[in-house]
């Protein structure tokens, strides 16, 4: 394999191209997970990913418990398969934890404490209740817990690290949380977890590295290379400018395709999930889809990362501007105008491109 059959194979894993599923719960299965702090962006890194699927069905999705909104890799949201949110959770929030010992300390927040925002937390949405984050951190604050700075963040983390409390909706940044009772418990032995995670990771996202692997899943090393042992023999191995990369059987690469653009949001995980994304972003880009130190969506021509977008929702309309980093000639200008409707069909929404 050469570098541009990665960006090749990586879009048909990731179901940028040629995608093969139809439900939102199918997608998210198959990735794993999908970075979710940006919300709405999170819904669109699906939608792109199922043509015809619009905003308002992955949303309803959400909110009918199929799909969650929890921290797991890295201790950063994600959107994650109500059937894989417990085994996830068991595998890799002792690590999150873990790494919150320094914070915990600092925002005073002992053991004692933080069992008793706990069972705060957990009594607030017994019965099938469901509450907005403010609401949580008011009924904190009136059992004696403060919650001033990020106590309550990292207060409402840790109940869900520990499995009692998820996210199912969110409307103006403000989250929705319910119990977790319900939800089945996984019976999943620790191997048979690290086994699964892995396949996930490179079935989706492969060719991939083992160091991109650690990165996304934020394991140990020791373990993340114990759950690829455990696939390598159903995997391909190979050496790409002295590199290792591992992936599952080929699917449809090596063709010859127009221009295909893909507004892609945010954190999404064609980037984010690989610590190495020189394939798909050169160098000299790196520091233009993050202006001001904050991130931007970017503009993705053919698996390339050429530019960036912002959206602002005008009178019922969505206004769209980009930044390329290079000169589009016709064919890459039609497809970025395709991109478009996508968008806005996903939004159910005029476009326009200011």
């Amino acid at each position: 394999m050469n570098p541009s059959e990665i960006v090749l194979e990586r879009l048909s894993n990731q179901q940028l191209i040629y995608t093969k599923f139809k439900k939102p719960v199918e997608l998210i299965s198959w990735l794993g997970a999908i970075q979710g702090q940006d919300y709405s962006g999170a819904k669109w890194a699906v939608g792109l990913r199922l043509p015809g699927t619009n905003d308002a069905q992955v949303e309803q999705t959400i909110a009918d418990k199929v799909i969650l909104r929890t921290w797991l890799m890295r201790g950063t949201l994600h959107l994650v398969r109500a059937e894989d949110i417990h085994w996830m959770l068991e595998l890799l929030a002792p690590r999150i934890i873990k790494s919150n010992t320094r914070r915990y300390r600092e925002l005073e927040l002992d053991d004692k404490t933080l069992q008793k925002s706990n069972r705060v937390l957990k009594d607030a949405l017994a019965d099938g209740r469901e509450l907005k984050r403010r609401e949580l951190l008011v009924i904190l604050h009136e059992n004696g817990i403060f919650t001033e700075g990020q106590r309550g963040y990292f207060m409402l983390q840790r109940a869900s690290l520990d499995g009692l409390i998820c996210q199912c909706k969110v409307d103006h940044n403000n989250a929705t949380f319910f119990s977790m009772d319900n939800i089945p418990k996984s019976n999943m032995e620790r191997g048979e977890a690290l086994a699964e995670l892995a396949r996930r990771y490179f079935q989706s996202r492969g060719p991939a590295t083992i160091a991109d692997y650690i990165w996304w899943s934020g394991l140990l090393a020791a373990d993340a290379r114990a759950g690829l042992d455990a696939i390598k023999s159903d995997l391909i191995k190979e050496n790409i400018n002295k590199k290792v990369y591992w992936r599952f059987e080929a699917g449809t690469t090596g063709q010859d395709i127009s221009p295909m653009a893909h507004l892609l949001p945010t954190y999404d995980e064609y980037l984010f999930g690989y610590r190495d994304r020189s394939a798909s972003l050169k160098a000299v880009n790196l520091t233009k889809i993050r202006p001001e130190k904050h991130y931007r969506p970017t503009i993705a021509i053919n698996g390339q990362i050429v530019g960036i977008w912002k959206r602002t929702f005008k009178k019922g309309a969505v206004m769209l501007e980009y930044n390329p980093f290079i000169t589009l000639n016709q064919a890459k200008n039609h497809a970025l105008t395709e991109a478009e409707h996508r968008y806005g069909k996903f939004l159910n929404k005029p476009v326009i491109n200011r």
